[in-house]
């Protein structure tokens, strides 16, 4: 049987209702709207029930304007006037927002709902006080509920009014026990009103009704510790050690006691033995450790700290994944990259599916020594990953380390083209890397076109106009704009020795030698004993245009010493002249 139209829209009405959440999770008080039999408020019903889909569906634009024209229609229904006042309050129309709820409270001045939202329209324009005493009005009439209380006690501390949100504290504590949660809110308030001594007292409270619990002790530790009151923190820590002495929560708070009144050897004794306290999980424990090593002076210490902190960690969690992948990324960053694979392998093992720790694996592989575990690794993290950009451009750096280069070419190609667009810096990079392929691989003209979509992403990328600069003068071609581009790298990083080389090899090519030699000479300089073979050749050939045959020899005797790689530095130096 069909229902009359009157029946059906109010049942529905409800039930859309049911479903949209309200203030503290409760449900939306939409009053049955009394409608009537004749048609003259037909148009209105259609046109809430349309709003509320509207709403339902998320077009708040379109529901705000269908419920602005039923309160035309229908102004003493309250609710309509309330789903205004959320609609704005949700769009950022506050004040909107108050004028529809204060209509709605005034048609209704009993609905909770209503002065619940009221109070949070208050709270967001700053006038805490207001709202808290809206709260604590609630708490009267809904004495059931102790969210009432909690609200009205955290809107008076946030008004600054510590003492009426302590009164209404102790209201919802009288109805909940001494909750946890309460309690330190209590605690907080105390300090708010820099009364450290009640603040202790309601931790006291706490550990005596839990004295095994460490991170009570912590708390009151804590407390006084950052209070200025170093005594009585340790006084709470030896009453904690006689307790419970094993508790992580109790080593690490003397730990950071010790730590933040100077006793360095104390804290480290202690942070040690938190970090390696089976009582905690694994991932806490790698939390610690981590937090540990950042604190330590330098790497030969957190070296020397870690490792044996790291071993007793995967003693403890052999199968876990991340606990493995951090010991190998620590024997990475400390050079032991034979260790860091397998251990990385080993958490691969377990979890495959970790893709973070493939990169890592990738990434130890890059040296041309590791190729051919490159090219591999890479194929297997293909087939879990296909779609990740990075692990083809893996790829291409193992294909390029065994100067397979149409092999490289494709696979950076195909990283390129998983790689979003917006990922500017990466994508750059990647280019760069093609068009230092193509260079190598004769395909001058590929590599010019790759190198200007590269700048045109990251323009002012100093290592990308650096490189062009350098193949262009390499091959004597665009030497103008080469040296503008190179001019441009040592604007952005002026103390770059390769930078400078570059600069210089360029005047050297355009026949300035002076010039050249000047800012070569630099380059050695600046790079000191890391000065590589390529300074010495280089401007050994510029001392030879400057007819300065025996420094030419002196400095090409120093680039083979280096372990140059020009072909002809044998003849150069046996024979005294230049050959290019």
């Amino acid at each position: 049987m069909r229902l009359p139209l009157f029946l059906k829209f109010t049942f529905l009405a409800l039930s859309a209702a049911a479903i949209i959440p309200s203030a503290y999770g409760q449900v939306d008080p939409l009053d049955t709207i009394e409608v009537s039999k004749a048609g003259k408020n037909a148009k209105a019903d259609e046109l809430y029930f349309a709003a509320l889909k509207d709403k339902i569906k998320g077009d708040d634009k379109q529901a705000t304007e269908l419920f602005e024209q039923y309160i035309t229609l229908r102004p003493e229904v309250s609710a309509a006037f309330y789903e205004l006042s959320k609609l704005n309050y949700k769009n950022k129309n506050n004040e909107k927002a108050e004028a529809y709820i204060k209509k709605a409270i005034e048609l209704d001045r009993g609905n909770k709902w209503y002065k619940e939202q009221y109070a949070s329209i208050l709270a967001e324009k700053g006038a805490f006080a207001e709202a808290a005493g809206i709260m604590a009005a609630l708490s009267d009439t809904e004495p059931q509920d102790p969210i009432y209380l909690i609200t009205a006690a955290e809107y008076y501390e946030r008004a600054k009014k510590y003492e009426d949100a302590i009164i209404f504290i102790d209201k919802a504590l009288g109805q909940n026990g001494q909750d946890e949660d309460i309690l330190i809110r209590k605690m907080q308030l105390y300090l708010n009103m820099n009364n450290v001594d009640k603040a202790a007292e309601v931790v006291e409270k706490l550990i005596s009704q839990d004295p095994q619990n460490g991170k009570y002790y912590k708390l009151l530790g804590d407390l006084y510790d950052n209070n200025k009151l170093p005594a009585k923190a340790t006084a709470v820590y030896e009453r904690a050690r006689k307790t419970i002495p094993n508790d992580p929560a109790v080593q690490l708070g003397i730990a950071e006691h010790y730590l933040k009144n100077g006793d360095s050897v104390s804290y480290v004794a202690y942070v040690k033995k938190v970090i390696v306290n089976n009582e905690l999980d694994a991932e806490t424990q790698l939390e610690l450790l981590k937090s540990y090593i950042q604190s330590l002076p330098n790497d030969t210490v957190s070296r020397d700290q870690g490792i044996p902190l790291m071993r007793q960690l995967v003693a403890q969690h052999p199968q876990d994944a991340e606990v493995l992948a951090y010991y190998g990324a620590f024997l990475e960053a400390n050079n032991q990259h034979d260790s860091a694979v397998s251990l990385y392998k080993r958490s691969l093992a377990i979890k495959p599916g970790n893709f973070s720790v493939w990169e890592k694996l990738l990434e130890s592989s890059t040296g041309k020594e590791y190729a051919d575990s490159l090219i591999k690794y890479s194929e297997r993290a293909m087939r879990l990953f296909p779609n990740q950009g990075v692990v083809h451009y893996y790829n291409g750096i193992g294909h390029l380390n065994r100067k397979e280069y149409p092999a490289a070419i494709k696979a950076i190609n195909r990283a390129i083209d998983f790689l979003p667009e917006n990922n500017k810096e990466v994508l750059a990079m990647m280019y760069s890397q093609l068009a230092d392929i193509y260079n190598t691989n004769k395909q001058y003209e590929l590599s010019d076109q790759t190198f200007v979509k590269a700048m045109k992403i990251d323009p002012d990328n100093a290592t990308l106009l650096n490189n062009y600069s350098y193949y262009l003068s390499e091959r004597g071609v665009k030497l103008d704009e080469a040296e503008k581009m190179s001019k441009r790298s040592l604007e952005l990083r002026p103390n770059e020795a390769t930078f400078l080389d570059t600069y210089g090899w360029i005047l050297y090519k355009k026949g300035d030698y002076p010039k050249a030699k000047e800012y070569i000479q630099k380059a050695i300089d600046l790079a000191g004993v890391k000065a590589d073979a390529t300074l010495y050749d280089h401007i050994g050939n510029i001392y030879y245009k400057l007819n300065e045959k025996g420094k030419a020899i002196e400095n090409w005797k120093i680039s083979k010493q280096k372990g140059g790689d020009d072909p002809l530095i044998d003849k150069k130096i046996s024979e005294g002249k230049l050959y290019e």
